[in-house]
């Protein structure tokens, strides 16, 4: 066995194979594969092993297309058999809801020339005669859809690997790994070590005990999982094709043809845990004791469905493990705080995803980035927050509502709350619902009675009449928002103005007492974050950008290293804050205050060290309501006391709480961008309106890619439209259409109540201002007209009253 390597892949299940195949096909062949026993042990030679294409999420579909078109590839390739079974796939609609869901995957696989349309009844019953279509509102078929064999993929992805160089060891469990002063690793086996520059954590069930080698604690818990085979159907044996699977997330419960018989699976509401403190080292090709009862009730339903799944005698069962992250995506990318440990665990739809989620690896570890944005599976979305009770808590509702539709805006309440803030309870008390962001509970709105339960679906829900409440009180006089979560750092030294300006792309300001805006510049030149930088004095700044990106950021900020005597602080927790806005802001203020907060002495993009009812605060002049406005940062123990001054002041004005809700529909009047929505790697500073806050003419973190991407025409541009809609507004992802060309996709979308209309930011091309398009809200075409300018201030005037 080699003592070096590029790279180390700890776990021979699919996945780990897929990434040893994947960096050695992109050029990597000085990397290895470690594996405790057999390839495939654990979950991955039992899995069911179902193959589609459509997701909720845009870049998940891109990814698992992928996936499904690599399989015919690796078999050609490597002359080894994966089983590919693409009878199709028919999804079924028994609500309106899961029908709106259906026909907007259908409208998303259109733009991005995926195949999955509808079908009549007729074209279901001939494609399937078994199933009973009687009560299906809609009926959706995806060709490619069906299935594959466990092991022959993974023994594909094996083959294709050491076709190009890498290795494979088996029954070489990994006992330490331990990383060196120059960040390399060595990774200690029975057989020997091995010095290597990077550590791949593919697990499986064993990620956590894998990673706690590391001194990593990741979000995971392991479950049971059953799914049964019939005895041969006559009706499958008389065919002389394959049937489709079939997809009835409303009856909880997967179907497909198996052999002769039928395979039918089941994530019940009774689930079971199993290995939650760790996972068995001995356990290998174990199976659990059926319990069939568990799942009756599903199987209740999938006999209804077809019946002949109920005159079959059912030829064996598999009850075997899964391992779940939080919110069931995988814990993916490089640990934030370790310098070349990756990690790959928590993977659940693993033969769907395979082949992408390997691919997407090896570009992260060879060049630095993925493709896509894949922020929705970065395990930095996680921090230690994330603990074993809150993990317990949302995997077993992960489980049990598996095939639930997760709703735009959805917020479920499991494993809540993590985190509060000192008004928490206050805010309770005053009629907040909240929601969850990297931990916290923060506000969404606030409703007249405390403790109200807010209602989900794809079109208006109980909330809309509340926000649009909070959103006309600040365009009329103030508002008073939370915004305690944005990640806030502090800069110290005699270099942080170098260091500031090695690591963002504006030009940082040079006057203390002011503040600007700034890209963070990605690997490939996209915008991997935005911020406002203050100078507070001579040799401080404070840094405020994106919460739920802090850990996620971490990895840019240490790419640059700090000068001997500066420091780099986050103050997300020791600093709370909240944003007074809206034309009454200044009234509202000045009794509070003995600064002047008068345009000449206060001026937009400023900042001043103040009192407010005696209670220090750094206050900055700027507001992503696009209303005049300020941010107040208090001391966490403070925010009580600056809170309860805040809404009393308010009174005289008609003023109160605005919840993030609110300001999602104010931002997107003005036609503010957000991170994770409108700015991400994947696109560039021209496309988003932020190339006039890059200078080229000074070095920073990834200058010379945004350079490149720069000197390019945009692919697409960043615009805002204004939507013909009742009942439902876009909310992100919902696809645009002109004369029958797909042309992009939404980014945000909320109704914009100052301004009458339903809105939303999205990226078009080949479109102009004053283009009629269509958007596919509930997978509909609605009449849309990109607008040249934001509807609300367009000249910025009550900005910078």
């Amino acid at each position: 066995m080699k003592t070096h390597a590029q790279a180390v892949v700890i776990g021979g299940g699919v996945i780990g194979c897929s990434i040893l195949y994947h960096l050695a096909k992109l050029g990597w062949s000085d990397v290895m594969l470690l594996e405790r026993d057999e390839l495939t042990s654990g979950s991955t030679w039992h899995a069911a092993a179902n193959i589609h294409g459509l997701h909720d999420s845009t870049n998940i579909s891109r990814i698992q297309h992928y996936t499904m078109n690599l399989y015919k590839e690796l078999e050609q390739e490597t002359g080894q058999g994966c089983g590919v079974f693409q009878p199709g796939s028919l999804y079924l609609a028994q609500t309106e809801d899961r029908e709106h869901q259906l026909r907007l995957q259908a409208a998303k696989a259109k733009l991005y020339g995926m195949n999955f349309h509808e079908v009549t009844r007729d074209e279901a019953e001939r494609l399937h005669p078994l199933v009973d279509f009687d009560g299906i509102r809609c009926i959706m078929y995806e060709p490619d859809g069906g299935n594959v064999d466990p092991s022959g993929v993974t023994n594909a992805y094996a083959i294709g690997a050491r076709a190009r160089g890498a290795e494979i060891h088996r029954f070489t469990p990994v006992t330490a790994t331990e990383q060196q002063p120059d960040g390399t690793w060595v990774v200690r086996t029975p057989k020997g070590d091995i010095h290597t520059q990077w550590v791949i954590n593919a697990a499986g069930l064993w990620g956590r005990e894998v990673a706690a080698m590391a001194g990593l604690t990741l979000p995971l818990m392991p479950t049971e999982h059953q799914y049964f085979v019939t005895e041969t159907i006559a009706e499958i044996a008389a065919l002389d094709r394959r049937l489709p699977s079939v997809a009835d997330r409303d009856g909880e419960y997967y179907l497909r043809q198996e052999g002769k018989g039928l395979l039918v699976g089941a994530y019940e509401r009774d689930m079971r845990f199993w290995a939650e403190d760790t996972t068995p080292p001995g356990f290998g090709h174990e199976l659990f004791a059926d319990d069939l009862d568990r799942i009756e009730e599903n199987m209740l339903r999938a006999i209804a469905r077809v019946p002949a799944v109920g005159a079959a005698g059912i030829k064996r069962v598999i009850n075997g493990p899964m391992i779940w992250s939080p919110d069931s995506n995988v814990l993916f990318g490089p640990v934030p705080e370790l310098s070349n440990y990756f990690c790959c665990n928590g993977i659940i739809p693993g033969f769907s995803q395979s082949g992408g989620m390997g691919l997407l690896a090896a570009e992260w570890v060879i060049q630095g980035e993925t493709r896509y944005d894949m922020f929705a599976w970065d395990m930095a979305r996680f921090g230690d927050w994330a603990d074993k009770a809150f993990t317990r808590a949302r995997v077993q509702d992960q489980y049990a509502h598996r095939f639930k539709i997760h709703f735009p805006n959805e917020e479920r309440s499991a494993g809540r709350p993590a985190r509060t803030r000192p008004i928490y309870q206050l805010q309770r008390e005053i009629g907040a619902v909240f929601g969850l962001n990297t931990g916290w509970e923060h506000p969404l709105w606030f409703s007249d009675t405390p403790d109200t339960q807010e209602t989900n679906g794809f079109t208006r829900q109980n909330w809309f009449a509340p926000v649009g409440h909070e959103a006309q009180m600040l365009r009329q006089a103030a508002g008073i928002i939370d915004i305690s979560n944005f990640a806030k750092y502090r800069v110290k030294g005699p270099g942080a103005e170098d260091w500031l300006n090695a690591v963002f792309a504006n030009q940082m300001p040079r006057a203390v007492g002011r503040s600007c805006l700034t890209p963070l510049i990605s690997k490939r030149g996209g915008i991997a974050g935005d911020f406002t930088v203050t100078r507070l004095a001579d040799d401080e700044f404070w840094v405020i950008g994106s919460g739920m990106a802090e850990r996620y950021h971490q990895r840019y900020f240490k790419q640059v290293p700090l000068p001997q005597g500066t420091t780099f602080n986050s103050l997300t927790d020791s600093i709370c804050g909240f944003n007074v806005a809206g034309p009454r802001s200044r009234d509202m203020l000045a009794p509070l205050t003995t600064a002047s907060l008068d345009t000449v002495d206060f001026p937009f993009m400023a900042s001043r060290r103040i009192d407010i009812d005696g209670i220090k605060v750094m206050a900055l002049r700027v507001s992503f309501t696009g209303d005049l406005g300020w941010e107040l940062h208090c001391g966490t123990a403070d925010q009580p006391r600056l809170y309860a001054a805040l809404l009393k002041a308010g009174e005289p004005f008609g003023a109160g709480p605005v919840g993030s809700r609110a300001l999602m529909s104010l931002r997107i009047e003005k036609g503010y961008g957000s991170w994770g929505r409108e700015y991400s790697p994947e696109y560039w500073p021209q496309e988003v309106g932020l190339d006039r806050l890059v200078k080229l003419d000074k070095p920073f973190l990834n200058r010379d890619a945004a350079a490149e991407v720069m000197a390019k025409p945009a692919r697409e541009t960043l615009v805002i439209l204004d939507i013909k809609v009742d009942q439902a507004d876009a909310t992100g992802g919902e696809p645009i259409f002109k004369d029958g060309q797909g042309i992009g996709r939404v980014t945000s979308g909320t109704y914009g109540y100052s301004v009458g209309t339903s809105l939303a930011l999205g990226y078009v091309k080949t479109a102009t201002p004053g283009d009629t398009v269509e958007v596919m809200i509930l997978g509909r075409p609605h009449k849309a007209r990109i607008l040249a300018q934001p509807p609300f201030d367009p000249e910025g005037k009550r900005l910078r009253a």
